[in-house]
């Protein structure tokens, strides 16, 4: 979610967070577990406020694997490299907050992907995109198959003997997102640290007795721009920029 920027220039969400929401799929996988695709994000943390439901997020890092409970009320977050997979026990309903103006539903998310998907970004695209102009149906079609096709290649790095399955996973995420690292670096000037250093510049301004720029409040509100958007982990109300 973006405006039109203050005296300072930035007026964003708090931050330079984006929001959205989420119910997540309710599709069976072959291994009898409801939910959706399992994928990491290269450069932001994400947050989970969960509004309903209950379920699980199932996380794989050099650490380990885990499984944090989800129920209402419940605050969950993540930092860059932790692959992370929802499971839906029952309706399962979350408010997401994503670092830098959304960038993880933006490009910087990689599908657990077996590894011959993942040599070269149109090979990845190819098994990923989903057709913006498909009707419904297709569109759920595509989202079904990539997030089974994801499925496979987290099991081989969850059953995985040894770090070196998944630290090339890693490498190889870190390749496919290359080309697109200029276009994510904008959006986080525009964001984050725009954000950042707006609260730096009311700092100064407060410490030399300035209080000007509170004559400069605004108050905004939005509704989401797009409904049950097919996302990675289901379906998504989104706003705009995010």
């Amino acid at each position: 979610m973006s405006a039109g920027p203050d005296s300072t220039g930035f007026a964003g969400l708090p931050g330079g967070v984006a929001v959205s929401h989420l119910s997540v799929y309710d599709w069976p996988a072959d291994d009898g577990v409801c939910g959706g695709t399992p994928h990491l994000h290269l450069t932001c943390s994400e947050a989970y406020v969960v509004t309903g439901g209950r379920g699980s997020v199932q996380t794989l890092t050099t650490s380990g694997y885990e499984v944090t409970p989800l129920a209402p009320g419940t605050v969950a977050w993540f930092t860059p490299g932790t692959i992370h997979r929802l499971v839906n026990d029952d309706d399962l309903r979350i408010t997401v907050l994503m670092q830098n103006s959304g960038l993880p539903e933006a490009g910087d998310a990689v599908l657990t992907l077996p590894p011959k998907y993942l040599t070269d970004p149109e090979t990845y695209a190819a098994a990923t995109v989903i057709p913006a102009d498909a009707p419904e149906e297709e569109k759920e079609r595509f989202a079904r198959a990539r997030r089974d096709l994801a499925l496979e290649g987290y099991r081989a790095l969850r059953e995985a003997d040894g770090p070196e399955p998944l630290a090339a996973f890693q490498r190889a995420a870190a390749e496919l997102v290359r080309p697109r690292l200029a276009e994510w670096r904008e959006r986080w000037r525009r964001g984050a640290e725009a954000a950042a250093a707006a609260t730096g510049e009311h700092l100064d301004r407060l410490e030399r007795g300035d209080a000007s720029h509170l004559a400069d409040a605004v108050v905004r509100a939005e509704q989401p721009s797009a409904y049950g958007k097919f996302g990675m982990c289901g379906l998504l109300d989104v706003y705009r920029g995010a």
